[in-house]
């Protein structure tokens, strides 16, 4: 009986936690993270193309409702402000000398209720990511039929096998999504 396609689909379901939880990431929760910010796109110098912040500068978090950005190269500070402002992270950039403040406003309930469903719907596309590579999953091994050395049994108890790692990454998925609606519901 052949494991690998089961092996294969968990290493695809495994890039799909991890692609939910970067995702995840980038949703504010009212505390000051440099994941908010280190994936804007700057048009850093000419001829070059985009880069994001964290390739440009270090981004750090002195307190949970601020955080502090201090390029490596002065001359592209005033392109990262310009830059975050137009990210429309509803944050506005301060340079203060050498460095970009960034204060984080605290979440009204209203939008803390907008971040829930937001995550919710970064979930529910997770599940359907993971909906499709159990389908791959589940047409490689189903294709097995009538191969010799392989019996109806075999291809039973893979797909049984598949459903269970399925079940076991839409619980991640779950818990990914409890711990996050409780980060974001706390005040």
């Amino acid at each position: 009986m052949d494991e690998s396609k089961l092996a294969r689909a968990r290493q695809k379901m495994d890039g799909v936690i991890q692609l939910v939880k970067d995702d995840l990431l980038s949703v504010q929760t009212g505390r000051a993270k440099p994941a908010m910010v280190e994936n804007v796109k700057v048009a850093a110098y000419e001829g070059s193309g985009p880069m994001e912040i964290r390739e440009l500068a270090t981004i750090s978090a002195p307190d949970p409702h601020s955080l502090v950005i201090k390029p490596w190269d002065q001359t592209v500070l005033a392109k990262i402000a310009k830059a975050l402002q137009e990210a429309n992270l509803g944050i506005n950039p301060v340079v203060d000398n050498e460095i970009i403040r960034l204060s984080i406003p605290a979440l009204t309930e209203e939008r803390r209720q907008e971040l829930v469903k937001s995550v919710k719907q970064k979930i529910e596309g997770g599940k359907a990511m993971l909906r499709q590579a159990r389908g791959e999953a589940k047409k490689e091994i189903d294709d097995q039929k009538g191969v010799a050395g392989v019996s109806e049994d075999d291809i039973f108890r893979l797909n049984e096998k598949l459903q269970g790692v399925v079940d076991e990454y839409n619980k991640k998925l779950d818990e990914l999504e409890k711990v996050k609606e409780q980060e974001l519901m706390q005040i």
